[in-house]
């Protein structure tokens, strides 16, 4: 007779998974893409460049922000995660996801405005004191992502429970 093992999850617990990150990108992936376009008076391409220019320029940048939600989420998720992940321990994997967005944010928007000249700021752009940087960036890498956790986890996946192995 064997003795009870670790748990085993039914496929329901992966369904749960997928669910939720097919729902946060649902989420992150418009909310980006719209956040880029409304703040774009806030940056010069948008008095110096062609509108071709700045519609790849707004597909680009979004394209970059969908690689930095998923980077963070699925960092977090290896560092955070459990296998009852979102029913259980979604806030231990929301708070860092969140936090390495808005650090990495933080770093690319120097890298790019005051080390590389990649794109700068107009004089509409309010900033960060002490980092110079735009704070639409940073306020976008804390509203959408909390909301696009928000979004997946609402539902958490409660009714799944793990199998018991018999004994």
């Amino acid at each position: 007779m064997m003795g009870p093992g670790p748990a085993r999850w039914s496929d329901g617990a992966s369904a749960a998974w997928l669910a939720t990150l097919r729902r946060y990108l649902a989420v992150a992936i418009p909310a980006n893409f719209v956040w880029e376009a409304a703040q774009l008076p806030l940056y010069t391409i948008w008095y110096e460049e062609t509108p071709g220019k700045i519609v790849f320029a707004v597909l680009h940048c979004t394209g970059g922000d969908v690689l930095i939600a998923g980077a963070s989420l699925m960092g977090a998720l290896l560092l955070f995660g459990s296998a009852r992940w979102p029913d259980e321990h979604h806030i231990a994997v929301a708070a860092p996801a969140v936090a390495a967005g808005l650090a990495y944010t933080v770093f690319s928007e120097w890298h790019n405005t005051e080390v590389r000249g990649s794109w700068a700021y107009s004089s509409l752009m309010p900033t960060l004191p002490g980092t110079g940087t735009g704070l639409t960036p940073f306020l976008q890498w804390l509203v959408i992502p909390i909301a696009a956790f928000w979004w997946a986890c609402r539902h958490r996946a409660s009714q799944f429970k793990p199998i018991e192995e018999p004994s």
